[in-house]
């Protein structure tokens, strides 16, 4: 039987195949790395080496601008006519069971709401500036909760549960995903507040210890002093350091190799190694000093009003093209927050003067720099506040139904999605639970949520618990 296909030597078989056989051996490297990222081995060596996601990402990484306090949904993007017809007149919706105080009269909102963008959406007065950029918001309009107390809701936002103490956020986030930057950590929260679950609120409880967010100063110190304790060795140069760990780990690896695996002592190690490694790049980071004066001026720090949120949202731009994956970014102060129980106008107008600018300057930097593509923009606070007067100038606590919006990271920008009712008082149209917004969260950075677990105490715990649905209506 004559031969189907003429006859060639070995080297004209390599020299004819030598581009497949190129792309076997690039198509076999690629399969060993994202296999090695995610082995129990490497994971032990590297914990926070990048991962593959479940399923292509809108987001490589998150910064959430917390507002805490809960600031007044139907003072900034959720305008409410009826409310300003039905001004100080009883409100006609049966009232939740555990109110913080006695509901009063309805009260109208003492700001004006204008149609911005070429979308046309209504932001209020306290915003002119983040109102330039609403094309590119999705304003989330159906957001709720469980909890009206200060404390059970930051800890419900942060870590999907308001009575135990839970991973947070951006631990799920750290674990799911790593890092890119090997020389920084993955979870970085600046000037968090101390109060209301505190280090709960960055903790990352049963996950591992390479999950817990880095705190950068507190609430309590001005943004200008949120520097990394310790980030200097006045006592040993690098060198010696270096040769301390290199001991260190010596020593450990001879207890390893006789009483075998133990991920606790090497993740230890690993964050020996990662502080080391920070000592290199974190200083030069939080140096603000080599910004030009156009981008201080566009993150507003040469106005002293703006100056200490401005200092918070430039560093998280520079941590985040540096490659972090979880920015958090806290407003708050002891006297005053988004907490207005009493003088509402005066309090929301102090607060929306101080982040106004700020937020803006951050949201037109991303887009220059190509950043905003491929981060998510979360903002928002712990709750919102009710249509109801609390005293004649303030609003009680509101979970019920409240706003928050996002940008950039794939989701629609110039839109609104979500309704509260006329009063703005319950979520009522496409409801965003928590568990829904964290699920929603993670999908953009392309996680699964029912698929990102992790066994305790006896079984597997999720972020979202066991609820949470996508809202794919807001992707792009």
């Amino acid at each position: 039987m004559s031969n189907q296909f003429p006859l060639q030597t070995r080297r004209q078989l390599l020299k004819s195949s030598a581009v497949g056989f190129g792309h076997l051996a690039l198509t076999a490297m690629l399969n060993q790395e994202a296999s090695a990222s995610s082995s129990p081995a490497t994971a032990a060596r590297d914990p926070l080496a990048a991962k593959q996601p479940h399923f292509p990402a809108r987001a490589k990484r998150i910064v959430f601008l917390f507002m805490k306090g809960g600031p007044s949904h139907v003072d900034t993007f959720d305008p409410k006519p009826l409310l300003t017809r039905d001004h100080g007149k009883p409100i006609p919706l049966e009232l939740p069971k555990v109110l913080f105080a006695k509901a009063e009269n309805l009260l109208k909102s003492p700001w004006k709401f204008h149609q911005s963008g070429e979308c046309g959406l209504p932001v209020s007065d306290l915003f002119p500036h983040v109102a330039k950029h609403i094309d590119d918001l999705c304003i989330l309009r159906s957001v709720h909760g469980t909890n009206p107390a200060h404390g059970g809701a930051l800890l419900k936002l942060h870590t999907g549960s308001d009575q135990f103490v839970r991973p947070s956020m951006g631990s799920w986030i750290t674990y799911g995903l790593g890092t890119e930057n090997q020389d920084l950590p993955a979870f970085i929260t600046i000037c968090p507040t101390l109060a209301h679950g505190g280090a709960n609120n960055w903790g990352a409880a049963f996950l591992p210890a390479y999950c817990q967010g880095t705190p950068i100063g507190n609430a309590s110190l001005p943004a200008i002093k949120a520097m990394v304790k310790h980030i200097e060795n006045s006592r040993l140069s690098h060198e010696q350091q270096r040769r301390q760990l290199d001991l260190i780990a010596a020593m450990n690896r001879d207890h390893l190799s006789v009483a075998g695996d133990d991920l606790a002592l090497e993740g230890r190690l690993n964050s020996f190694e990662l502080a080391y490694r920070m000592q290199g790049v974190m200083p030069e980071i939080q140096d603000l000093s080599g910004e030009t004066a156009a981008t201080q001026h566009l993150y507003a720090i040469d106005d002293p009003v703006t100056e200490n949120f401005g200092r918070q949202c430039l560093m998280a731009r520079r941590f985040l093209e540096r490659g972090v994956r979880f920015v958090q970014v806290t407003h708050s102060d002891s006297e005053v927050q988004w907490d207005q129980h009493g003088n509402l106008y005066q309090g929301h107008t102090k607060n929306a003067a101080e982040v106004d600018k700020p937020i803006a300057g951050f949201l037109t930097d991303l887009k220059a720099r190509g950043l905003l593509d491929d981060t998510l923009v979360l903002w928002g606070g712990e709750f919102g506040r009710t249509p109801t007067a609390q005293g004649n100038d303030g609003r009680d606590h509101n979970p019920h139904g409240f706003t928050m919006w996002m940008a950039g990271g794939g989701v629609k920008g110039g839109m609104a999605y979500g309704a509260t009712d006329d009063y703005g008082y319950y979520a009522v149209e496409n409801k965003m639970h928590i568990h829904d917004l964290h699920a929603t969260i993670l999908h953009l950075l392309g996680v699964n949520h029912e698929q990102l677990t992790y066994r305790h105490a006896g079984r597997d715990f999720r972020l979202t618990d066991v609820a949470g649905h996508v809202a794919t209506d807001i992707f792009a």
